[in-house]
């Protein structure tokens, strides 16, 4: 079974690294969130906005034209490069060199899309988080998984899960599918869910923060914004995902006795983000 954990307070506060006090925006990291499409724009306002409002120095969104004004508006601390084609992602093309990346949200399954997916990881050396859509375009693409970078970190809620690994008939038989997927292709899994589980190798962590509050639209979209904030922070993939789950818990045990379970929503989890990190250096 290997190494099991709990991450509660002590676990975050063994990882977290306090902000030096001469540092600028250059030193932060520079993050690239890349998704969206006619839609869908909102996932990339959700997940850039909750990026830098984790710490980067430097948020950039690679979105298709359609998105410009929506994020440029709805996001002003976050930079925008757009695709040449209005509705969906067909080709992934920069010039910048971020730290992290976030990929997936809202990004459709366009075969075009596919396809500029394919060639941005044959070309890809940076960490990276794959969310939603570049987990079901990787689920029809299962040779692809040899493409990532070591210690990807990917994060499935139950149904991309399955799409991806197929079915299974017990908890403990679901762990042990994910857990030959990571050895075999060195990577990391974020299975969202109650409680969140993350597997790296043999090691198992349990998050301990978070509610049903989180059942919402846009919170998986806020997660990996945060957890590419982390990474583009220089934390190392496995830290950013725990304190990355660890944070967006507990954005929902500090906020719901306020806001209910039910009128929750993903921008209260970003807006609540700083009283988390308060709450871990208390």
């Amino acid at each position: 079974m290997g190494d099991f954990c709990q991450i509660d307070k002590q676990e975050i506060i063994k990882r977290y690294k306090p902000i030096d006090k001469y540092t600028h925006k250059g030193l932060r990291g520079h993050a690239l969130i890349i998704g969206g499409s006619y839609g869908k724009m909102g996932s990339v306002v959700l997940a850039s906005k909750a990026c830098i409002k984790a710490g980067a120095g430097l948020v950039t969104a690679y979105i298709p034209k359609c998105g410009y004004d929506i994020v440029q508006i709805s996001v002003p601390e976050v930079m925008v490069i757009t695709d040449d084609y209005l509705e969906h992602i067909i080709k992934i093309d920069y010039k910048l060199q971020p730290q992290a990346i976030g990929i997936g949200i809202g990004m459709g399954q366009h075969p075009d899309t596919g396809h500029a997916f394919l060639n941005f990881l044959k070309m890809n050396k940076l960490p990276l988080v794959v969310d939603a859509d570049a987990l079901n375009i990787l689920s029809q693409n299962k040779e692809w998984l040899s493409l990532l970078p070591k210690k990807t970190i990917l994060t499935p809620h139950q149904k991309e899960l399955e799409r991806l690994i197929g079915e299974w008939n017990s908890e403990d038989e679901k762990l042990e599918m994910v857990r030959k997927i990571c050895i075999e292709y060195d990577l990391i899994f974020v299975l969202k869910g109650v409680p969140t589980i993350i597997i790296d190798n043999t090691s198992t962590y349990e998050n301990t923060t978070g509610n049903q509050a989180l059942a919402t639209a846009g919170s998986g979209d806020v997660l990996t914004g945060i957890i590419t904030s982390l990474v583009a922070q220089s934390y190392k993939p496995i830290d950013a995902a725990i304190i990355g789950v660890y944070l967006h818990g507990l954005t929902a045990d500090i906020a719901y006795p306020d806001v209910s379970y039910q009128s929750f929503i993903a921008s209260d989890i970003i807006e609540t983000l700083g009283e988390a990190y308060l709450h871990i250096i208390a």
